[in-house]
């Protein structure tokens, strides 16, 4: 079995209730650890240690607030992973917004978080440097995309440049779950402040991983799919 850290707070700017989300509450695992970490989300951010040693990787959930397929996933995942044997470290970030969960925004303080990751002070700014201090391996940002939408596919953003790990990451993914490549060649060119961007700008291989749902919805099988891909994503890097 794998220990649990201490649940880190990256910013108490962020607190909200999770509970009061009811999609959230209806779908997440019952259990201690469960209640811990919503009890944690009421101070901020919270940042959930699982193992120890190299690789570290972490898994971020909820840049997105209406997007709760990942949420619910990634809180699987910490349920799934503390029975199992892990090589290596996971951090996950299951609420990165949970006021912005509780509300079921796409915003938080008026902006896009996966647009401001490169600018001091934003929540996804605090995520990349926690991604930096802690010395990650690599880092892997889950969402979920609205039919018809940009990109509206189960999909997997990445890029060759810098990090052409990056782009491996992806193609196993792929292979994993036959979610669709979608690859720039430079990181940060189509648009910046993408915390997935930003990772890679700064050397740390990373991708962003979507599953298809409407927004503040728990679409048939979106939770699902969002779990494999991390699945898929820890296999990679041989932790699980």
């Amino acid at each position: 079995m794998a220990s649990i850290g201490k649940i880190r707070i990256i910013s108490p700017e962020t607190a909200g209730d999770i509970r009061k989300n009811q999609i959230i509450k209806q779908n997440i695992p019952e259990g201690h650890l469960t209640e811990k970490i919503m009890e944690s989300a009421l101070k901020g951010t919270p940042m959930i240690q699982i193992g120890s040693g190299n690789p570290k990787l972490m898994l971020i959930a909820g840049i997105h607030g209406d997007e709760l397929p990942p949420q619910i996933a990634a809180l699987k995942m910490v349920d799934n992973l503390v029975i199992r044997d892990v090589s290596g470290t996971v951090f996950i970030v299951p609420f990165a917004i949970p006021q912005a969960t509780r509300k079921g925004s796409r915003r938080f303080e008026g902006f896009d978080m996966n647009r401001k990751a490169s600018s001091g002070g934003s929540l996804s700014n605090k995520i990349l440097k926690a991604i930096k201090n802690l010395k990650m391996s690599s880092a892997a940002d889950f969402h979920a995309t609205k039919p018809h939408s940009n990109p509206g596919v189960e999909s997997i953003f990445c890029s060759k440049k810098p990090c052409y790990q990056s782009y491996e990451i992806a193609e196993y993914i792929k292979k994993a779950t036959s979610s669709k490549i979608i690859c720039h060649k430079v990181a940060g060119t189509l648009y910046s402040g993408a915390l997935e961007d930003e990772c890679n700008l700064s050397g740390v291989p990373a991708v962003t991983c979507e599953v298809v749902s409407q927004n503040n919805r728990l679409d048939p099988g979106s939770q699902e799919r969002s779990y494999l891909q991390m699945e898929a994503y820890l296999e990679y890097f041989g932790v699980i």
